[in-house]
């Protein structure tokens, strides 16, 4: 799942959101340098991605996207899914989606030194192009992937993947509102142990 997913996963709490947004540039045992709600939101986020990584109908998705995107292909799912949360949002959350972004960009700023310095780096682009409401749309999904290949070392073409997502989506769609209703139930059972 990318950002959109884990902050939604995350529930109403800011410093488990914080912790689940930062977890990708917080490596090993580091997590043990933040503030207990913080480094919890760090574990659920790696419980997510081990759920989400293993899991048959990720795995499906993945395997549609393989022979072309090889390596490339969790890193695709991860975007469409994050995709169809947004487009669909509605099924999961009463909070209008415009406004549940600008809150989460709010606690961000308010809670920039608890960042780390490359999510502080990349901070600004990210509320400055919106990021998490592009993901909506088709069109924003192909820039964010767009801006991802300048980043892979090798070439990718990660935006190509647009062909296939419009090709298939009522595919990949159903396989995200499956998975992601187990995802949520596997959340609550993490959380559950968080709080022990």
């Amino acid at each position: 799942m990318n950002f959109l997913a884990h902050i939604y996963l995350s529930g109403e709490d800011d410093q488990l959101k914080i912790g689940n947004f930062i977890a990708d540039s917080v490596k090993g045992k580091q997590y043990l340098n933040y503030p207990e709600k913080i480094q919890k939101g760090i574990i659920l986020h790696r419980a997510i991605d081990n759920f989400t990584d293993t899991h048959p109908i990720v795995r499906k998705s993945i395997r549609r996207l393989h022979p072309i995107y090889h390596h490339y292909s969790g890193v695709i799912i991860d975007i469409f899914y994050d995709h169809f949360l947004a487009a669909n949002w509605g099924t999961y959350s009463e909070k209008e989606l415009q406004e549940y972004i600008a809150n989460f960009y709010n606690l961000l700023e308010r809670s920039r030194e608890q960042l780390p310095q490359k999510v502080q780096n990349f901070l600004p682009i990210m509320v400055k192009y919106n990021w998490l409401l592009s993901y909506r749309s088709i069109e924003g999904i192909e820039k964010i992937l767009f801006q991802m290949e300048q980043r892979t070392k090798f070439e990718s073409n990660l935006h190509l993947s647009i062909k296939e997502l419009k090709e298939y989506y009522p595919e990949f769609e159903n396989e995200f509102h499956e998975f992601f209703e187990e995802l949520q139930t596997f959340v609550k059972e993490e959380l559950l142990k968080l709080k022990d």
